[in-house]
């Protein structure tokens, strides 16, 4: 009888592996996380629990009753009208139809809308549709119903934008003027996420997300809070929630803070700590997948992080497991297998709010 089970790698490629091989990976992922992070890692007791889960026979696994956590999701009902490159299924429906079969026919916990673009500059130009086409949906739907995109500060440089391109002056060595073009396309940022936040919530919305915030870097996770604290002073009944684009806070600008904290080189930690005091009312957190190693490699490192940043926080915690993040492979369509090991992991081990 053979002691190997089926598992896969980060890219998803299904393989098998011994159970000695996968308990192996666990210890190096944990240790990997807890290194980089200066958190702890998990006990003995709990890598023989992920063992078990990522060991388990059946084709998919779950939570024990009483358990269960709330899903919130980024886009998700664009999966139904998307094409396959981006994660979708292509089917022709609008974007009420599409929310509409999420909640009812998914039973989705939460639902939400956001521009094909998904950022919330193009959005500004166009608000007046956006809040006509949320308010119609807001109508007809039941669970709670957000408005989502990404804060996307690249999108504010030339050629797009009206701010210089800091990687020019980088290249040159002008790092004092790429910091500046840096700042001044936050504070357009921030404005922008502001005003379409505003609008939105004269028809009625019930949330807003910003996802993937600190993709460009810690000044564009900056821009995010900053929006994030002005929103709540003046809309303090807003829900807000503020996911990170990964564990690690890139350093693009270097020296940029929120309230007297370096954002640059937060781990999930920290970056739960400066979600919570500017307001945010759920912390997203993201943990990059690397498709070269095996997912329960990844998924320790998850598990591991998620913990940390349960531990330190006192807002909900939802974790992304959507493509390549979270321990899940980098698909577009994510296999069950390992996207239900990662759920069950997450919640049990790593003690998340929510996903």
């Amino acid at each position: 009888m053979t002691n190997k089970v089926f598992t896969r790698m980060g890219d998803g490629e299904r393989l098998l592996m011994e159970v000695s091989e996968i308990r192996d990976d666990i210890q190096e992922g944990t240790e990997d996380a807890a290194q980089r992070a200066n958190v702890p890692g998990l006990s003995r007791e709990d890598q023989e629990r992920l063992l078990a889960i990522m060991t388990d026979p059946s084709r998919s696994v779950s939570v024990a009753p009483g358990n269960e956590v709330v899903v919130t999701d980024d886009g998700g009902t664009m999966s139904f009208y998307s094409g396959q490159d981006g994660g979708g299924i292509g089917v022709s429906m609008g974007r009420m139809q599409a929310v509409l079969t999420y909640e009812r026919a998914c039973g989705a916990d939460t639902t939400s809308l956001g521009h094909s673009d998904y950022s919330y500059k193009p959005v500004k130009p166009i608000i007046n549709f956006e809040m006509n086409e949320y308010y119609n949906i807001s109508q007809q739907s039941t669970a709670p119903f957000f408005y989502g995109a990404q804060p996307n500060l690249g999108l504010y440089y030339r050629p797009d934008g009206p701010c210089d391109n800091p990687s020019e002056f980088m290249a040159l060595g002008k790092i004092d003027e790429a910091r500046q073009t840096q700042m001044e396309a936050a504070d357009h940022l921030r404005e922008d996420l502001v005003f379409v936040a505003s609008n939105l919530a004269e028809v009625g919305c019930e949330g807003i997300n910003f996802d993937t915030s600190g993709s460009a870097g810690d000044a564009d996770l900056l821009a995010a809070l900053q929006a994030v604290r002005q929103i709540k002073g003046k809309l303090p009944d807003l829900p807000v929630m503020l996911g990170c684009s990964g564990e690690f806070v890139l350093g693009m600008h270097g020296g940029a803070e929120f309230e007297g904290t370096r954002l640059a080189g937060l781990y999930p930690q920290d970056q739960v700590k400066v979600v919570q005091a500017a307001g945010a009312d759920i912390f997203g957190l993201a943990v990059s997948t690397n498709s070269s190693r095996s997912v329960p490699w990844n998924l320790a490192r998850a598990v591991t992080f998620t913990r940390a940043a349960v531990q330190e926080g006192r807002i909900p915690v939802h974790v992304n497991v959507g493509m390549g993040v979270g321990g899940v492979p980098m698909l577009e369509q994510p296999p069950v297998d390992m996207v239900s090991r990662v759920a069950k992991s997450l919640v049990e081990l790593g003690k998340a709010d929510g996903l």
